[in-house]
């Protein structure tokens, strides 16, 4: 709305006042005085629905607030499918076990880790714990916890699986990539998924695993590390 005074028209005593709008134009003859005191009425309305439009604007975030609160208490959503992903990866150092899916694979270094280093495992558990919206696998069993001071991860696994099937799921399926440049993975194969099945309570069928190199590039490209990737799936009992 724009304003404009102008000087004195039709009458001495009276000068025109126009109110400009984006559809209507008006004209509107008043004293001066009249006019004046219009205008700065005008300027408080306006002053005033801007307080109030910022007041609205900081209210409107408390019940954002709150509503994440609730959903913070209220329990999890009961959905028909949880998909996770989990990533692991290991430093390994000379004269330790190396040890992946519960089997110890002759090797001349082995993962540095609090536990037992199973990168399988502790990827596989990330992956569990992730489709069931929980906290990582370091928050449940923590590295500077003693307890879990060269435990076997297998320990881990069932945890998770306990979880999973506390809030009633099963596996629907699980596809697990170790990537690491030496030794084989292969000839160990059949024995880790002999494990997974085991401990997941899941048909071979739907648990895959497999190993990449990293083609002699980065820490696992020269043998110093190894890495794992794990997406499940996760349906409802």
């Amino acid at each position: 709305m724009a304003f404009t005074m102008r000087p004195q028209g039709l009458q001495p005593s009276l000068q025109h006042t126009h109110i400009q709008t984006s559809s209507v134009r008006k004209t509107r003859v008043m004293a001066p005085s009249l006019a004046k005191n219009n205008f700065h009425t005008v300027v408080q309305s306006a002053d005033r629905a801007r307080f109030h439009k910022s007041v609205r604007s900081r209210e409107s975030v408390k019940p954002i607030r709150a509503t994440a609160e609730v959903a913070e208490q209220a329990a999890p959503p009961d959905l028909p499918l949880r998909i996770g992903h989990g990533f692991d990866l290991h430093r390994m150092e000379p004269d330790l076990p190396f040890i992946i899916g519960g089997v110890n694979i002759p090797h001349d270094r082995g993962c540095a880790a609090h536990s037992d280093g199973d990168v399988m495992y502790h990827c596989i558990v990330d992956a569990i714990l992730g489709a069931l919206g929980l906290p990582d696998i370091g928050q449940i069993f923590p590295d500077n916890d003693p307890k879990w001071k060269g435990a076997s991860s297998d320990i881990f696994m069932k945890e998770a699986i306990r979880l999973m099937k506390e809030r009633g799921y099963r596996v629907g399926n699980m596809d697990c990539t170790v990537i690491l440049q030496r030794p084989k993975f292969s000839p160990h194969k059949d024995a880790i998924k002999a494990n997974l099945v085991e401990l997941m309570e899941a048909p071979a069928e739907v648990l895959n695993i497999k190993a990449k190199t990293h083609e002699k590039v980065d820490s696992i490209g020269e043998g110093r590390s190894v890495a794992c990737h794990t997406v499940i799936l996760l349906m409802k009992n």
